[in-house]
């Protein structure tokens, strides 16, 4: 009855049990005032201690006699409540879940620095807009679970699958350049991305993946992960970040590059194709 109570007030007690210890100082005999015995029954330390010094200051008289137990009672009532951590839990709030678990692979390797996209009328790095982008999108997410991929030479866990988009947001902010190697694994990063969605429920693991360069390191070829990938039913988006043409001014005048030559396209679209996915191409901010 009391659970129901508290869960209909929102509040819950951490240690329930220690209730228990509330009807203690009533179960502890006490000593008749024309006692003629020396006989003395075990008192709580703490609970004798404060009576002392409330009865020590408190006047004669059955008021204060009265008010001093009532005080006590008080106190210890108070103690126990305490100690049982009575919490809070807020309003609750229904999630309207998609049954999606989505779970994004950054690649945060060096190339990643490169500044050939605009945000607000500036030339920023990759990384920059992909941070842009993807909060935008995490944050539009409503009832999915969420998690974050980060790699480099080696992946690894940045945020797991949650609902708490502020958080996996907070976390996506916080990554930089090279922080995982100088190389990308993205075979590696797939099959980090496997390991975790393959408990989740099938027709609902997504793996969203964004890279601008090739795989260069790592111990799964981008192919053999995919097609496990596939075989566990997880479907894979691929995004192949960065421009197509860069004017940069050197000695010899404006010259016309090619900042995306390392991008292997091919490689992303057979790993979207193997899983049923898609495979995009980001060459701004609009892509």
């Amino acid at each position: 009855m009391l659970d129901n109570l508290l869960e209909a007030l929102n509040f819950g007690l951490v240690w329930p049990l220690a209730l228990l210890l509330l009807p203690i100082p009533l179960l502890i005999p006490r000593r008749a005032n024309q006692s003629t015995t020396n006989y003395r029954a075990p008192q709580l330390p703490l609970y004798e201690t404060v009576k002392a010094l409330k009865l020590s200051r408190a006047p004669e008289g059955k008021t204060h006699s009265k008010l001093s137990k009532y005080l006590l009672a008080f106190a210890w009532c108070f103690l126990i409540v305490a100690a049982s951590r009575p919490t809070y839990y807020g309003e609750k709030v229904n999630l309207p879940l998609s049954g999606r678990d989505l779970m994004l692979a950054i690649d945060i390797s060096p190339s990643m620095k490169e500044t050939d996209l605009k945000l607000d009328d500036e030339f920023v790095s990759r990384l920059d807009v992909v941070k842009n982008v993807v909060s935008s999108f995490v944050t539009q997410r409503k009832g999915d679970r969420i998690g974050l991929i980060l790699f480099g030479s080696e992946p690894y866990i940045q945020s797991p699958l949650s609902f708490d988009t502020k958080t996996v947001n907070t976390l996506l902010q916080e990554a930089y350049l090279g922080m995982a190697g100088k190389a990308t694994a993205i075979g590696d990063a797939i099959g980090l991305g496997v390991k975790r969605l393959r408990e989740r429920p099938k027709d609902s693991r997504v793996l969203i993946l964004l890279s601008d360069g090739a795989n260069t390191a790592g111990e799964i070829p981008p192919e053999k992960a995919a097609q496990l990938a596939a075989q566990e039913d997880i479907i894979i988006y691929t995004i192949g970040i960065g421009a197509d043409e860069l004017y940069r001014r050197s000695f010899f005048g404006t010259q016309k590059v090619n900042p995306s030559a390392d991008l292997d396209e091919d490689m992303l679209n057979a790993i979207a194709e193997v899983t049923d996915g898609k495979y995009f191409r980001a060459q701004t901010l609009k892509n």
